[in-house]
């Protein structure tokens, strides 16, 4: 007969109850039945392949340009992007550094040198003295979709190699930067970002880099933000090649939009989105060439535009000074040739 005590004990089931036990459970966890073990087993995979290319940026920035006067530190992320050394970091988290110093999850240490920064879309390309190194893999963030897998990797407030998981929660959405600018195209993710953060990888659940961790919502929950690593394809390459971006300058706002198929079909275009105009700075080169709030450029400089990628990539510093024409729909019934001439981006 069982005692009073013995009525109220809890028989718990665990891997050491028996071997039988041991065995389902390991079957389980070895199937697709378990959806928390399969979400596991990406994260994990992500991490293992992506982690070793995500660095520390530990940066000593002077508080004040006069000879003499105290540093002060500052920290990120960054993420190796080629072999031979290049890694690409958040601007404001290098904006102003006197040193550079980048630290592997393996513990080699490197100096790094500035090759070239670029405040309007908050991205920077560093190099360390060194080749061999463990690179991450560029995807594609034209074919994101809003609620696939997102995964963080950084460094938040100094605890290395931190991983945070979320989805894609929204596409197309417009930050402005530290210096005022609008940066477009932006990534909205759930996946957790805390300072020290910025710089590292966004990375799919292909352990593909999809956009560059840049800024979080204060006091909101669930809600950062990221570049699109199309963006950073063109931006690091600029910056390698020149050390800075220069750019032509319109002087609009826009997001990228989808176009209906019966629009896409009456106006025989190449792309079924296009860019709208959400702003016009008074006296810029969109002023005077006429343009409005609320026009949708279909092309520029006589090629299609799909997205605000494609102008930034078309506004290279050749076309500075050049009519370029440009195409527009207005009111969505009307197609208008126009022609537009690119100044400097201002300081």
């Amino acid at each position: 007969m069982q005692s009073e005590a013995s009525k109220f004990e809890l028989k718990f089931l665990d891997f050491s109850s028996s071997d039988n036990n041991h065995e389902q459970a390991a079957a389980l966890i070895d199937t697709d039945e378990g959806l928390l073990d399969a979400y596991s087993k990406v994260v994990v995979n992500v991490v293992n392949d992506v982690g070793p290319a995500v660095v520390h940026v530990h940066v000593k920035k002077s508080t004040m340009p006069k000879k003499g006067t105290p540093d002060h530190d500052g920290t990120g992320s960054g993420v190796i992007i080629t072999p031979d050394g290049y890694i690409v970091t958040n601007s404001h988290v290098v904006e102003g550094a006197s040193t550079i110093e980048i630290n592997l999850s393996d513990g080699a240490s490197y100096h790094a040198t500035l090759i070239g920064q670029d405040p309007a879309t908050d991205l920077a390309l560093l190099n360390v003295p060194d080749s061999g190194l463990p690179a991450a893999r560029l995807g594609d963030s034209d074919k994101l979709k809003v609620g696939q897998m997102a995964i963080a990797i950084g460094n938040p407030l100094g605890f290395q190699s931190t991983v945070t998981a979320g989805v894609i929660s929204a596409l197309h959405r417009s930050l402005r930067s530290r210096t005022g600018r609008l940066i477009e195209n932006v990534i909205q993710t759930d996946a957790a970002l805390n300072p020290g953060n910025s710089g590292g990888p966004l990375v799919s659940s292909q352990s593909l880099v999809i956009g560059i961790n840049t800024a979080i919502i204060q006091y909101a929950q669930g809600i950062c933000f990221a570049i699109p690593v199309n963006t950073l394809r063109w931006v690091a390459s600029a910056l390698l090649r020149d050390g800075r971006v220069t750019r032509g300058y319109l002087g609009i706002s826009g997001q990228t939009i989808p176009l209906a198929v019966k629009l896409v079909r009456h106006f025989q275009l190449e792309h079924a989105a296009a860019v709208q105009i959400t702003n016009i700075v008074r006296h810029s080169p969109a002023d005077l060439s006429g343009l409005k709030e609320g026009d949708v450029i279909i092309s520029l400089n006589d090629k299609p535009v799909a997205g605000v990628d494609d102008i930034h990539r078309l506004l290279t510093r050749e076309t500075i000074g050049k009519n370029l024409p440009i195409v527009i729909l207005r009111g969505w019934t009307m197609r208008l040739e126009k022609s537009i001439v690119p100044i400097i981006t201002p300081d």
